[in-house]
């Protein structure tokens, strides 16, 4: 059936983004965003200056050490609920503490992976109820992977990761501490990087370019340029050598600025993750990164059949042995004082068992002297008689 074309004083269709925009603003956006590096890059005081508030509270050195001696990659969310010029935003920050931080670090990537599919996995299940209103919507829809500066390159680690978390969300690298880095030394190290990226075949984000608008396809391409985004992180207010009062780091050199794009690409990544793309990547997670979990778990499982779980937390699993120990030596206890009670209650009856015939034997024995009373009694009385 050939299409209809309407005049341009037609029926109102062009109306939609309209309707749309009012939906979309009564109704607010959930935004789930991953930070996964080493511990001490900044991934705290990053999200802090992005959103320009104390979402996420600072590891002090003495915890930090403390969650090094685990030994553990754990998960940790942080959430919290944004508005701005009455659009509300459902924000959920998932960290990674205890990545990468230790001599070995083989299989680390595990628990991290392993969230990502959980919460596709959750989402299928949720979808698959009869009753689908009020979904928990967790997927990660941005990670934000931060390289240590060191300028030499991306290690193994950070290969073998990003070549997993690629596969599975949106991947953006990031260059974290720009600061310690000249100018000329963070062009070399950015250069490197994109380099092993293309090399390894490593899926990294790519935004969308082309608009109608010629300054938004320039915005974007410049966004696409910048990539890996080299950042500095700082929620201090400053003042420069001019008198101007920004958000930076104070050295003897001068002033590191967070928003000036000579410095750093923070602007630039802001914008891809909050003002220009948002939307974007929410909407390649539901349809890229949702899908193929979706249908490569749906062609190897049954309906209904349970995820099979390939990872299992080595702290869940010492947690897990000292509640057995503790259940054992409970169930040790109780037998011991059930056993103590057994023999309690037969002694008592061996005790009243004695004391039973102890007292038939003193009742056989009245019996038998009242018989002797009885038959004397008897031939006392025959012989009055006679």
């Amino acid at each position: 059936m050939a299409p209809v074309t309407v005049s341009s004083n037609g029926i109102g269709v062009a109306h939609l983004p309209n309707q749309k925009h009012k939906i979309v603003t009564n109704r607010g956006v959930n935004f789930t965003i991953m930070v996964c590096g080493e511990s001490g890059v900044g991934k705290s005081t990053f999200i802090n200056t992005l959103f320009t508030t104390s979402i996420k509270d600072y590891k002090s050195p003495a915890k930090r050490h403390e969650k090094q001696l685990d030994r553990t990659v754990e998960i940790e969310i942080t959430k919290a609920e944004l508005e701005e010029k009455m659009f509300k935003v459902k924000l959920n920050v998932v960290d990674t503490p205890g990545f990468g931080d230790y001599v070995n670090n083989y299989d680390s990537w595990l628990p991290v992976v392993e969230f990502l599919d959980d919460q596709h996995e959750s989402y299928m299940r949720q979808e698959q109820q009869p009753v689908r209103k009020g979904i928990i919507d967790m997927r990660v829809h941005a990670c934000l992977y931060f390289i240590r500066p060191t300028g030499h390159g991306l290690k193994p680690l950070d290969i073998e990761m990003m070549k997993r978390l690629g596969s599975r969300v949106n991947l953006i690298p990031v260059i974290a501490k720009a600061d310690t880095l000249t100018p000329k030394d963070l062009a070399t190290f950015k250069q490197r990087i994109r380099d092993v990226i293309k090399a390894q075949n490593i899926q990294i984000y790519t935004s969308p370019v082309e608009s109608e608008d010629e300054q938004v396809t320039s915005r974007n391409q410049t966004i696409l340029d910048a990539m890996p985004f080299s950042i500095i992180g700082s929620t201090q207010d400053v003042i420069t050598p001019d008198g101007r009062q920004v958000k930076g780091r104070a050295y003897s050199w001068g002033v590191a600025e967070v928003e000036n794009e000579q410095h750093c690409d923070f602007k630039k990544l802001r914008n891809l993750l909050i003002r220009s793309h948002m939307l974007d990547l929410i909407s390649t997670t539901e349809e890229t990164h949702y899908e193929n979990y979706r249908q490569r778990e749906m062609a190897n499982r049954k309906f209904g059949e349970p995820k099979i779980k390939k990872y299992e937390n080595p702290k869940h699993r010492e947690k897990e042995d000292a509640l057995r120990k503790v259940f054992t030596e409970q169930v040790r206890q109780e037998e011991n004082r059930f056993r103590q009670w057994e023999q309690q209650l037969i002694t008592e009856r061996d005790r009243l068992n004695k004391d039973l015939e102890s007292q038939h034997a003193q009742i056989k024995a009245l019996e038998g002297e009242l018989e002797q009373l009885y038959h004397y009694h008897q031939q006392g009385r025959g012989s009055i008689r006679r």
